[in-house]
């Protein structure tokens, strides 16, 4: 995980846990740090030194099974023909997310029924987002009534882009998330250390069968031990919890049109983690884009297609404060 991926799940009214010697709230969010869907590539450090130059350049679009650059209009017209498209993102990359508003209004021209997923919403702000989508509330209301800076805290200008086209074109918006605190209580005590009312939110298949994925979250949880939380099987379940809910908000909101789903890499790379989840509920067609900061080795396995994009000279990330 790059030093500037900070967790977006920390939330400062979690209640409190004992963790021995160490600040309960700084526990939580180490372990959100290791959670959050803006890691790297996996299996690739951040030092590229003496790593073989790639052909790829920043902008290349790679259509990963055939190793050929595309045109932008030839993936738009591959990405027209399926129900679902995820586009991932490392949250603080402005660069990732110009991709995305790129390919959504792509594919607004295409599908008067467009709709669009996003991971930052839980879904108890459902109704906020119906406003949004209506075009009834102004940015700074918005802004306020979904608790952007309390919930995501990633700087609010990295999504304006993409918000203003769901408000303009009136794009249904669906909230894909859970309540931000849940993944995180039972990554430290499992599922038996949710309340009655946090298990309503609980997807209804919780898949942890998946030999590949879960040898991926063991890899990042083995690069971060926390003392005190080394119960990996804890730390499995929230994470499949997590992805598992996400997709079943997804299948449920597949009739009629097709669907845009914003997520970070880490819950698309592979597809293992929403898209196949999404798949074994529905059966819908589906496409990934996976963001890839020139640098880092480009792996077949990481979507459908890989977007190279150039190296931030910073990440723009911001907290309120």
């Amino acid at each position: 995980m790059q030093s500037t991926d900070y967790p977006n799940y920390f939330h400062e009214t979690l209640p409190p846990y004992r963790c021995g010697r160490s600040h309960p709230a700084a526990m939580l969010l180490t372990i959100l740090m290791i959670m959050t869907g803006c890691a790297m590539a996996p299996g690739h450090s951040s030092d590229h030194t003496g790593s073989p130059v790639s052909p790829y350049q920043p902008g290349d679009i790679i259509h990963a099974q055939s190793g050929k650059i595309v045109s932008f209009e030839t993936l738009i017209e591959d990405l027209a023909s399926v129900k679902i498209v995820y586009v991932g993102e490392q949250h603080n990359n402005a660069d990732h997310h110009t991709i995305q508003t790129q390919v959504i209004r792509a594919l607004q021209e295409r599908h008067s029924s467009l709709k669009i997923g996003m991971e930052m919403f839980d879904r108890s702000y459902q109704r906020i987002l119906d406003e949004w989508s209506s075009g009834s509330l102004e940015r700074q209301a918005f802004i306020e009534k979904s608790h952007w800076y309390a919930n995501w805290k990633y700087d609010f200008g990295l999504y304006a882009g993409i918000l203003d086209i769901i408000s303009e074109y009136r794009i249904p918006l669906i909230a894909l998330n859970i309540p931000f605190h849940i993944p995180a209580k039972i990554a430290v005590g499992g599922l038996d250390n949710l309340r009655p009312e946090e298990r309503r939110y609980l997807p209804n298949k919780i898949d942890t069968a998946n030999a590949d994925h879960r040898a991926y979250v063991k890899s990042v949880h083995d690069q971060h031990q926390i003392p005190g939380r080394e119960n990996f099987e804890f730390f499995y379940s929230a994470q499949c919890v997590w992805e598992d809910a996400m997709a079943e908000a997804v299948a449920g909101h597949l009739a009629g049109g097709p669907m845009i789903v914003l997520a970070g890499n880490g819950h698309i790379v592979r597809k293992f983690g929403i898209p196949d989840r999404v798949f074994s509920r529905s059966g819908a067609s589906y496409r990934t884009i996976y963001p890839l900061i020139d640098g880092q080795q480009v792996d077949a396995s990481y979507g459908d297609y890989i977007w190279i994009t150039p190296k931030p000279s910073r990440f723009n990330l911001k907290k309120h404060t």
